[in-house]
């Protein structure tokens, strides 16, 4: 009886090993396969085509990359992770940038059906139960700097930096389940009174959002793009709101008027009434609170609140037990606990990328270019937020782990890539030594 030589298996130490294992599970999904679908490229092939280039640098992204620079150091010195996304070989960094470079409009145009497609198959928020509870999304703004020379860069709001130029970046979130429906790149001297319409008409196709599903989603504005015109213009489509009043002299006006001023439980700095003066502007019944909090002078300062949810939907939102709608200071408290949660939605996701996927190291002139580039950050973004849902049974920690601390920790274990004798991967394991090996 002869004896039979098992087939060799070949190692390959990987310092991102469950990013190794994420790779396997996306292309399982065939994730990038709209978007080979829809985008067509007509650039000259020699090795790599456009769309395995657009695929190398979002492995990059995922891997800890803030530059396409990067993609040598953390994708070619890795090629158990390149095996495990189906990639046998990388990119040059510069051709990933050449081909972002020729990147003409008409692409830019094609990405959105390709996200949209890919949100569609893998995004609760798209599969979001609109008749069992509201569809809740957030709207915010943040300054992207760059050059002076490129495309639509102007003199705008940048944080600490009064005399930058750059361009402005809109998102729309899906705050429950923090997966961005929308992001858009926008001129250095937008506003979010003047983002609203675009971004909300945007919305509009990745969500699906028919007549019966429009009526069941909320947004939740800053008091920046609280204006009365955009606020009217958002009700007349059908739509709930709960945001700030945008005018802060309006907002001392109407808290002049509130007849009685009740405290919150939770901030004793902070007070809250109702305003008892009826809406001049609205077009839809609303109801209006006055919130105040005590300055470091002793003088207040507040702002107002403008909500078309009804009592129930008040306190089923800010998760407050809902027995309590007769009781109007629980229902006056309630409402500006909805606001509060805003605080946790598209600015923290934007604070988020920023940190960890690093959206503001990369930079193009062209305005078609950079567009690519902000469509490549959502779709890594989401792919993470995809990644933290699928581990939660497994690691419960994870559930409210932000964007940095997922790339950071949880998709660089490192480990050794086990390969059959047909280089197909067999096996992952991690390092014992990590705390998060075990989960």
């Amino acid at each position: 009886m002869s004896n039979t030589t098992p087939p060799s298996l070949s190692y390959r130490f990987s310092p991102r090993a469950t990013l190794a294992a994420l790779g396997i599970r996306l292309q399982g999904l065939t994730l990038f396969g709209p978007v080979r679908d829809h985008v067509h490229i007509g650039q000259k092939t020699i090795t790599h085509t456009p769309g395995q280039q657009f695929y190398d640098a979002l492995i990059a992204i995922l891997a800890g990359a803030h530059g396409f620079v990067e993609i040598h150091k953390r994708r070619r010195s890795d090629p158990g992770l390149q095996a495990a996304f189906g990639r046998q070989g990388c990119a040059e960094p510069s051709v990933v940038q050449e081909t972002l470079d020729a990147c003409p409009e008409a692409n830019v145009a094609q990405r959105h059906p390709a996200m949209d497609a890919i949100s569609r198959r893998q995004s609760r928020g798209y599969r979001h139960a609109s008749a069992q509870s509201f569809q809740v999304v957030a709207r915010d703004r943040s300054g992207m700097p760059c050059g002076t020379k490129a495309a639509c860069a102007t003199q705008g709001s940048f944080a600490t930096q009064r005399h930058r130029r750059g361009r402005q970046w809109g998102r729309v979130l899906a705050t429950r389940y923090d997966a961005i429906v929308v992001d858009r790149l926008l001129g250095g001297t937008t506003q979010l009174t003047s983002a609203l319409r675009p971004l909300v008409q945007a919305t509009e196709q990745p969500l699906e959002r028919a007549e019966h599903t429009r009526c069941r989603t909320v947004w939740r504005l800053d008091a920046g793009g609280g204006s009365v015109a955009e606020v009217t213009w958002l009700l007349e489509h059908n739509s709930h709101g709960h945001c700030k009043d945008y005018a802060g002299t309006r907002a001392q006006t109407l808290a002049a008027r509130v007849p009685a001023w009740v405290e919150d439980p939770r901030i004793p700095e902070r007070q809250v009434g109702w305003v008892t003066m009826a809406p001049t502007a609205s077009s839809r019944p609303v109801r209006r609170v006055a919130v105040r909090c005590r300055k470091k002078n002793g003088q207040w300062g507040g702002g107002g609140l403008i909500s078309t949810l009804s009592p129930h939907e008040v306190l089923a939102l800010a998760r407050q037990p809902v027995d309590r709608v007769t009781a109007p200071s629980a229902v006056l408290v309630a409402s500006v606990y909805c606001d509060d949660q805003r605080g946790g939605g598209g600015a923290t996701s934007c604070k988020g990328d920023k940190q960890g996927v690093g959206v503001t190291k990369r930079h193009k002139k062209r305005l078609a270019a950079q567009q690519r580039v902000t469509q490549r950050n959502a779709l890594a973004h989401n792919t993470i937020v995809w990644a933290r849902q699928w581990l939660t049974p497994y690691v419960p920690s994870v559930r409210h782990w932000g964007i940095m601390r997922m790339v950071r920790d949880v998709l660089h274990v490192s480990g050794p890539i086990v390969f059959d004798h047909r280089q197909r991967i067999t096996q992952i394991m991690l390092n014992h030594a990590d705390p998060l090996a075990k989960g």
